[in-house]
């Protein structure tokens, strides 16, 4: 990594460890170590292997997409990808910063830019429809219980939906529409170069001409999708479902192995809140947000005493196990690329 991302690694791991040693000090108290003496160790491990299966399903859906438009992607290289994105995305504001990572390893398999390009959007376009599909049925099943989770979360939710629906929509007129896409992506590239000091007018001309390039490769990407690759779209919907219907599960596991009840449903739209709260770019990798407002949502249902300890475990899963994997898939990376050149 690159000497400013090594810097924003540290923040992100100093911002999030102090915001979690405080709430472990607002929460710890006698009932904290009673909960401690009954911690059942199989279920972390359970909670990990689950996290660690989750993002296999990420690998197959990377590897079924790829196929559907006619490449052979190994499992483990997009695996590899899976982990390495992970890194960036703990240093990038917000959590959504390796989608260039995936689209750089796609292209490595063999994939022509267009199509790897094209299959990570379509990740998170996917990512959207089933999160709200997700928070739907959760909502549904909550019934009542729903309003018990606080007016201002039922707001956030439903916030999402519009947001989901609005850029669904706009994607797909993109899409329909690529001269418009141009179009918006040339003002938004002038508009930036004309803030600068100093303009380069050959180097904005060969972005320009750049930007058609690639949005004319994308959309071929998309085309192929929508009549050759239908196949990946159902393969990767489907393996869309199962990464968050697993991860969001994990935090269920981990409360039993505190001893509390698993509370599915109401961990279901926790984490799709904490989710949507965690892509607002604040804060490195979501770092700190993560963790207010776990404790905050959870502190809702969940015994307050073990509260900060759930948190504390929660993110050692989804944070600093991603960072240790993402750190040991970037090493491989950087070694194959020093080895090409």
């Amino acid at each position: 990594m690159k000497k400013s991302q090594w810097k924003w690694l540290g923040v992100s791991i100093a911002f999030s460890t102090i915001v979690l040693i405080l709430v472990l000090y607002f929460t710890f108290d006698e009932t904290t170590l009673e909960y401690l003496a009954r911690l059942n160790p199989f279920y972390l491990l359970l909670a990990l292997l689950a996290h660690i299966v989750a993002l296999g399903f990420w690998a197959m859906r990377m590897k079924a997409m790829s196929r559907s438009l006619g490449y052979d992607v190994g499992f483990f290289h997009c695996l590899n990808a899976v982990f390495a994105n992970l890194l960036i995305a703990a240093i990038t504001p917000s959590q959504a910063g390796g989608e260039p990572v995936r689209v750089h390893e796609l292209y490595r398999a063999g994939v022509s830019l267009g199509d790897a390009t094209a299959v990570v959007i379509m990740e998170r376009i996917l990512d959207g429809v089933v999160l709200a599909a997700i928070s739907i049925v959760t909502m549904v099943l909550l019934g009542q219980q729903w309003q018990s989770l606080g007016g201002g979360n039922s707001t956030l939710v439903y916030a999402s939906w519009a947001i989901i629906a609005a850029l669904v929509l706009l994607f797909v007129y993109s899409v329909r529409n690529p001269e418009v896409l141009k179009g918006w992506l040339r003002r938004i590239s002038v508009w930036l170069e004309r803030r600068k000091s100093r303009r380069n007018v050959e180097k904005l001309n060969l972005l320009l001409e750049r930007i058609d390039t690639e949005v004319d490769n994308f959309h071929g990407g998309l085309s192929k999708f929508v009549n050759h690759g239908k196949a990946g779209l159902v393969w990767g919907a489907v393996f869309t479902a199962l990464f968050w219907i697993v991860e969001f599960g994990i935090a269920s596991i981990i409360l039993v192995g505190l001893g509390e009840k698993p509370y599915l449903v109401e961990s279901f739209i926790a984490q799709i809140i904490i989710a949507l709260l965690m892509m607002i770019p604040l804060t490195p990798g979501g770092s700190g947000i993560a963790e207010v407002s776990a404790t905050s949502i959870y502190g809702i249902f969940v015994n307050s005493s073990i509260v900060g300890v759930f948190v504390l475990l929660w993110r050692m899963i989804f944070y600093y196990f991603n960072i240790a994997v993402g750190l040991a898939a970037s090493i491989g990376i950087l070694k194959r690329e020093v080895a090409r050149h």
